[in-house]
């Protein structure tokens, strides 16, 4: 497995990624990490909102980044936008994170929180935030956001919104955080 950049070539893939990520199961349950609702078009909304983050003043290219088997295919993708703490663009917003079900529970999804984090690191961005399981993202550095001061935005609650700082992280960055724009929609 080779984690890298997108490019171009990739949107259809990664669009097929998250569509099979977090498309709801015959039980009811979702297989991937988000609520898997819909789009409409039987889509669930990690599927589009990729696409809706690229089209946003908030997208940074430097932070989609996909994982690829030995053939090339894509079998995972993670992106971080430009985030807002108390208005000033302090911050990324990771999400959505999503592995082709076949590729589950084999780490893809480690490697790429892993590179994702170790570019933001090295970019010097202060803070990456993301909407999660309190049980899973905290052996990624991740803790309560309130703890730091930052607040989650309406309507998610304080125990799923986790963020932890980077190498940059400054004690003056609080207030409330705010999402790239495709994120209100939803």
């Amino acid at each position: 497995m080779l984690i890298r950049r997108e490019t171009p070539a990739d949107v259809d893939a990664i669009r097929a990624v998250h569509a099979a990520a977090f498309a709801k199961t015959g039980d009811g349950n979702d297989s991937g990490d988000g609520d898997g609702d819909g789009d409409g078009d039987g889509l669930p909304v990690e599927a589009t909102l990729v696409d809706a983050l690229r089209a946003d003043d908030g997208w940074l290219p430097t932070y989609s980044l996909v994982a690829v088997d030995s053939d090339g295919q894509v079998v995972g993708h993670v992106v971080a936008t430009r985030g807002l703490v108390g208005g000033e663009p302090v911050a990324l917003g990771l999400g959505p994170l999503g592995v082709l079900p076949d590729w589950q529970r084999r780490g893809v999804g480690s490697a790429l929180m892993h590179a994702v984090l170790g570019a933001a690191d090295a970019r010097d961005e202060p803070l990456v935030v993301l909407l999660g399981h309190p049980d899973y993202y905290p052996r990624f550095g991740f803790g309560p956001a309130v703890d730091l001061g930052v607040t989650p935005p309406q309507p998610w609650g304080p125990q799923y919104f986790m963020a932890r700082p980077m190498a940059a992280w400054r004690d003056s960055i609080r207030g409330e955080f705010r999402y790239a724009r495709p994120f209100d929609d939803l």
